[in-house]
């Protein structure tokens, strides 16, 4: 099967001219731009939003309305109309529509899960950045192992994944997620990755502080990457080597198509640009919910994370998964740790093959490849019921041996 690109491949096909011309953020706007100061770190328990801010005027609002079932013109007109490049408003929207988001007819919110303990924080790590995480953790039973969830593009740990969290902490696993600076609920622009390295650093960052505390001492570790969450995970194994006992890849982003990479001049002149407008929106992009989801009411039911990246890819961010995916593939034979690697044999998102080959060059001695035939992308939210709760089942069946052998050991 060859793969379509993802859907900010296109990036790198070189833009017609105009399009320099009516991108929503003009470059003397972004400079112009002050930035904030965000509120002290804090913590909160479950229900606390944060960081309420106002619309920006630098991006005129949209005039259509987004209908969502059961939500009321007034409520959908101000998410529709809000501006989600800083963290404040992401975190007003949130706030405003985290109930509507978790009541939707979807199986990862309809399954009753109890004894399950949910904390949200905002903390500012080394790099002054406030940063969302959130923790589930079993109540009432030991824990078996600590997972530290790395979320995909444009995504944040708030939506599909409060489901899957769910399961996994009733299952005996202390889970922990974080948004990446500029995603999600944490501050910065919107969908802007300047470095990916600095992106990895900060991700490192946020999981050992967790590891370190004198309650997990002793607890086995895993990393589990959904996406470009893979990357990001492998990413963290690959500075870490010797931090954790285990890596969980759904769908991991490896590598990109070879008929969507440019030639070598074509990058060079991608990459001067980029320095002059690295935060602009350049290329229309595919419908990612279309090509990840194959239920079609699951499909739908994307609109409703009103806070995830929807917009055509940043310049500069495009660049560094380019960068990240092409070093990622160069490297796969120093991936050492016990593996299990999860793909939709479908997808045309992120490549299978590609899993293979991370499955064949991989050196770990103790890895696993599932491919699940006819599956898209989105295999945890975006599948038939029965197909998301046997690939759950297949990721706890997995760690459930993990986490025995590293506590008999």
């Amino acid at each position: 099967m060859v793969s379509k690109p993802p859907a900010f491949a296109n990036l790198f096909r070189p833009p017609p001219t105009h399009d320099y011309i009516r991108v929503g953020i003009s470059f003397d706007q972004h400079q112009k731009k002050k930035k904030k100061k965000q509120p002290p770190a804090k913590e909160e328990e479950e229900g606390g939003g944060g960081g309420r801010g106002r619309v920006a005027a630098a991006v005129p609002p949209m005039t259509a309305v987004t209908r969502w079932e059961g939500v009321d013109d007034r409520l959908a007109k101000m998410i529709t109309e809000a501006n989600l490049d800083q963290a404040p408003e992401r975190r007003r929207v949130r706030e405003a529509f985290k109930d509507v988001q978790l009541g939707i007819d979807h199986c990862l919110f309809k399954a009753q899960y109890s004894g399950v303990i949910m904390k949200e924080s905002y903390e500012v790590n080394s790099r002054g950045l406030e940063i969302f995480s959130k923790s589930w953790l079993p109540e009432g039973s030991k824990m078996k192992a600590l997972i530290c969830f790395c979320h995909g593009y444009g995504d944040t740990c708030t939506f599909f994944f409060e489901g899957i969290a769910k399961k996994l902490a009733t299952s005996g696993y202390g889970v922990f997620a974080l948004d990446y600076p500029g995603f999600g609920l944490s501050e910065g622009l919107h969908g802007y990755i300047p470095s990916f390295d600095t992106l990895v650093n900060d991700v490192a960052e946020h999981f050992s502080k967790i590891k370190e505390n004198s309650e997990y001492q002793g607890l086995p570790s895993f990393l589990f990457g959904q996406s470009l969450g893979g990357a990001v995970a492998l990413k963290v194994h690959l500075k870490q080597l010797h931090a954790w006992d285990g890596a969980i890849l759904v769908a991991p982003m490896c590598k990109m198509a070879e008929d969507v990479v440019p030639a070598w001049p074509i990058q060079q002149i991608l990459i001067c640009i980029a320095k002059i407008l690295p935060k602009e929106k350049l290329v229309p992009q595919k419908d990612l919910a279309e090509m990840a989801f194959k239920d079609i009411k699951k499909r739908e039911q994307c609109s409703y994370n009103v806070i995830a990246y929807k917009d055509k890819p940043r310049l500069r961010t495009a660049l560094e998964l380019l960068r990240t995916t092409q070093e990622i593939e160069r490297r796969l034979e120093e991936v050492s740790l016990p593996l299990i690697i999860l793909h939709g044999e479908a997808d045309i998102v992120t490549d299978p093959s590609v899993s293979k080959a991370l499955y064949e060059k991989a050196r770990s001695l103790d890895k696993k490849l599932c491919l699940y035939k006819d599956a898209y992308h989105s295999l945890l939210e975006g599948e038939s019921d029965e197909m998301i709760f046997k690939v759950l089942n297949d990721i706890i069946s997995w760690l459930d041996e993990h986490s025995v052998r590293r506590v008999s050991s």
